[in-house]
């Protein structure tokens, strides 16, 4: 059942709205002035507030603001005697749902409820829906080099700096940049990821900065590249020591000016991009090389975040072994397996030349093929 709350200073128009939508099944709190309006917010969960706009103590604009600021999600629908077009726009401005004069429609004050609650059906949704992938994307770890990478990120997330992700295949290095959009000021906006050893050098280009059409041949349309298409997000550049010269320059380009221009066309667009570049790659080796531009690297690198491989942090397996198999348990819709701790001092053991990544496939197949308890034998033959 969907929770309102009436906040007006009439106990009139109070009384009629809560008829109405009681009537309709809904649950309806009330207050009579915007600061208890705003404490009733604080105390509970309400996914539509039906608000009026001149009220003692504080008025409706200053409480939706004040509502935002509590971040539960609360769609406000504000109402006023006053119907001018000022206060429908300040009002719209400071993010509420709709704006209706008084008295109000009846047809127009339900269907604006229902609206406003799937709004905030929604919005409680996405929330949940962020909670997973952030805990899917989680860092997992309590060594000493995988303490020192989380602290970077929560340090380096909140600004706008570019980052350098160094480390080797299958370590992690996806996982930082995900967390580091995730926890900046872009999450609300795209992260784009482009893997750059993937693309065909000759299609680097337009993937990156779109073309026009009749380009080349195969350009049948116009097409945005990742750096439109993240505009306003974040930009991830994987295996950046893959790209070629040419791209680089290009690249270069875009970071200086903040401009793009599409393979086959004239006119600069703007983007609005933060960018997070990684590789495996010895950068400062492929300059010497020959490989790699030095002004490039310089623009990257701002931040640099080196992510250790998992032999230099056994003392995480247990930890990341658990994960795989609660995360794997959930995929198969089964009970998580359990492993033996003789199994789980020969996992410490291994190389682990694929680091994380092998792991979690080394798990996976243990699961598959084993039975209820993973055993030291078991880690033997399939590890």
């Amino acid at each position: 059942m969907a929770r309102l709350v009436i906040i007006d200073d009439e106990k009139s128009i109070r009384d009629a709205l809560r008829d109405i939508l009681e009537y309709e099944g809904y649950e309806v709190d009330e207050a009579k002035d915007g600061e208890e309006g705003l404490e009733l917010i604080k105390q509970n969960s309400y996914d539509v507030a039906l608000c009026d706009i001149k009220m003692p103590k504080m008025d409706g604009l200053e409480l939706l603001l004040k509502a935002a600021d509590i971040g539960k999600g609360t769609q406000f629908i504000m109402i006023s005697a006053y119907g001018n077009v000022e206060n429908a726009v300040e009002a719209t401005k400071r993010g509420a749902f709709d704006f209706i004069i008084k008295p109000p429609d009846l047809n127009r004050l339900l269907v604006t409820v229902r609206n406003a609650i799937e709004k905030s059906k929604l919005v409680a949704e996405t929330k949940t829906l962020k909670r997973k992938i952030y805990k899917l994307n989680e860092i997992v770890g309590d060594s000493e080099p995988i303490r020192r990478v989380k602290e970077t990120i929560e340090r380096v997330a909140p600004t706008e700096a570019r980052v350098l992700i160094t480390g080797a295949n299958g370590a992690g290095k996806e996982m930082v940049a995900k967390q580091i959009h995730e926890k900046g000021n872009r999450t609300s906006m795209p992260l784009v990821e482009v893997n750059c050893a993937a693309i065909p050098s000759e299609l680097i280009e337009s993937e990156l900065f779109g073309h026009e059409k009749g380009a080349f041949t195969g350009a049948a349309s116009r097409r945005a590249g990742k750096f439109e298409q993240a505009d306003g997000g974040t930009l991830f550049l994987d295996e950046i020591g893959d790209m070629s010269l040419t791209a680089q320059a290009k690249v270069l380009r875009a970071l200086q000016e903040s401009k793009i221009t599409r393979v086959g066309g004239d006119k600069e667009i703007k983007v609005n991009v933060r960018v997070i570049a990684a590789t495996n790659k010895d950068l400062r080796r492929e300059i010497q090389e020959g490989n790699f531009r030095e002004d490039l690297f310089h623009r990257l690198s701002v931040i640099r975040i080196h992510v250790p491989p998992l032999a230099e942090r056994r003392e995480d397996i247990p930890l990341l072994a658990e994960k795989f198999l609660n995360d794997i348990a959930n995929e198969y819709g089964a009970p998580p397996k359990e492993i033996t701790k003789d199994a789980m001092e020969y996992l410490q053991s291994l190389p682990w030349t694929g680091n994380v990544r092998e792991l979690r496939n080394v798990i996976e197949r243990l699961v598959i093929l084993c039975g209820d308890k993973i055993t030291r034998y078991d880690v033997e033959m399939y590890a």
